[in-house]
């Protein structure tokens, strides 16, 4: 009886796929929302009056108590400890008030001379929302990611990892495509005949969409508690996670030099995407109304490149190469939009798509490889560490940028808006890269001394 259950949940291929696409959904909410704000700079400082260091302290927020509460670390043991169902539903939970808090502070009006901890406190309550629904959406993946191992461990494990994150890329394309139409479709002209964009709607829809989310994972508990069920008889003490598996994760080299190499990554595109809408409009003279449209390219490439380049990975191997080639192009990529050469928007576009490629690269190759590392009892504070490393990147840099824009990089006012210089920042983020660089070649050559099989196809025959 045992083996028959077991032989219709993981064993079942339909079952697992369907299983995927009620956690990915999940994830989909929470990536609209993660980038909802990111095409919204101009209209941020035109209509709330914020400036960059503003944008730039709200940015940053995300990874404020991820990194220094260690909520993300205590969040990887509790998904250790407790499993993926008690671990997802909090997590969910948390994005829903996170995104709550936000939208209020987004849609209430307060004071200019109304501040916290000497921030406005208008960009105080949104950043602190956006913290809040942080600390969800990054246990929310760490815990997607223990998921995925556990369904398609020793089968399609990098396809699986491609597609949660092609859906995940596909809530950050459209946040960065319909976020400005939204806001421009429900604003107002005002009695004096200005126009007034409506820069809640948005934020609004991210809510729906998370309590949907939130109900998707719910459904997926469900069929959780029955895989675990008959994979009872397979589970020994041997299995169960102790403290002291945290020592040994933190004195692994090969952890470091993934988890090292994952912070320098995204630090340069993450944080690049929260720039990415002001540049085009900036450097490439884009209309501000569709200057979301070409940052949203580097997510939709990742939507079709990301499942390819892992089941790839499943098929042929060759994880360290892949991450190898993906920092390569990364550092290209920056580069060229640090140099004054080129300023118009098709060639914006063609460096967009070669970003888009370089995302789908790393990643792909990057989360399959952590289970050949890292023992799969220990996988949850494994990944829920990477990802507080990779937090201080995504906090810090965000703040970095918006401090350099407006100490180097202001200009004149033009048009009531104020405008930068993107170059030094560009400059900043091709340090990342090559630093990205780096690490990827350490990596495969510890790779080689300890023989994790990064280089051998995930599938066993």
């Amino acid at each position: 009886m045992k083996e028959r259950i077991q032989n219709a949940l993981n064993e079942s291929k339909a079952l697992r796929w369907s299983v995927l696409a009620l956690v990915a959904f999940s994830m989909f909410c929470g990536y609209f929302l993660t980038d909802v704000m990111s095409p919204l700079k101009p209209m941020l400082e035109k209509e709330l009056l914020w400036d960059s260091l503003d944008y730039g302290i709200f940015t940053s927020a995300y990874g404020w108590f991820n990194v220094f509460a260690f909520m993300l670390i205590i969040g990887g043991i509790i998904l250790d400890k407790i499993g993926v169902r008690f671990t997802g539903l909090g997590a969910c939970i948390l994005m829903v008030l996170g995104c709550g808090l936000k939208y209020y502070a987004i849609s209430t009006y307060f004071s200019p001379d109304s501040y916290m901890l000497g921030i406005k406190m208008q960009v105080f309550l949104a950043s602190l929302g956006y913290a809040i629904f942080g600390v969800g959406v990054e246990i929310a993946g760490i815990t997607v990611s223990k998921i995925i191992v556990k369904w398609f461990k020793g089968k399609e494990l990098a396809l699986a990892m491609g597609m949660e994150m092609a859906t995940a890329r596909l809530g950050t394309m459209l946040a960065l495509a319909v976020t400005i139409p939204i806001a421009t479709f429900f604003g107002h002209t005002d009695a004096a005949g200005a126009f007034h964009a409506n820069i809640p709607a948005p934020i609004l829809l991210c809510l729906v969409l998370l309590c949907i989310g939130t109900i998707a994972f719910f459904i997926y508990t469900f069929y959780d508690k029955k895989l675990d069920e008959s994979l009872a008889e397979e589970k020994n003490e041997e299995d169960a996670f102790k403290m002291s598996d945290i020592w040994q994760i933190v004195t692994n080299k090969g952890f470091w030099l993934i988890a090292i190499l994952c912070v320098l990554f995204y630090s340069a595109v993450f944080p690049f995407l929260k720039y990415a809408t002001d540049l085009m409009v900036q450097k490439y003279n884009v209309d501000p109304n569709l200057a979301g449209t070409i940052p949203s390219l580097l997510p939709l490439g990742t939507l079709f490149l990301t499942p390819l380049f892992g089941s790839v990975y499943d098929k042929v191997g060759k994880g360290a190469t892949l991450m190898i080639i993906g920092s390569v192009l990364l550092l290209f990529v920056h580069t060229m939009f640090a140099l004054p050469i080129l300023n118009i928007w098709w060639f914006a576009t063609i460096i967009m798509i070669i970003l888009g490629i370089a995302f789908s690269l790393v990643p792909s190759a990057m989360w399959p490889s952590v289970p050949k590392i890292v023992p799969e009892k220990q996988l949850g504070t494994a990944y829920a560490l990477i990802f507080w490393v990779q937090n201080w990147g995504l906090m810090g840099v965000p703040l970095l940028i918006g401090w350099v824009l407006e100490k180097y990089c202001k200009g004149p006012i033009v048009d009531g808006m104020p405008t930068y210089d993107y170059s030094l920042p560009m400059w900043i983020f091709a340090g990342f890269g090559f630093a990205a660089l780096i690490f990827a070649f350490l990596l495969k050559i510890e790779n080689k001394k300890k023989g994790y099989g990064l280089e051998d196809a995930n599938i066993k025959k």
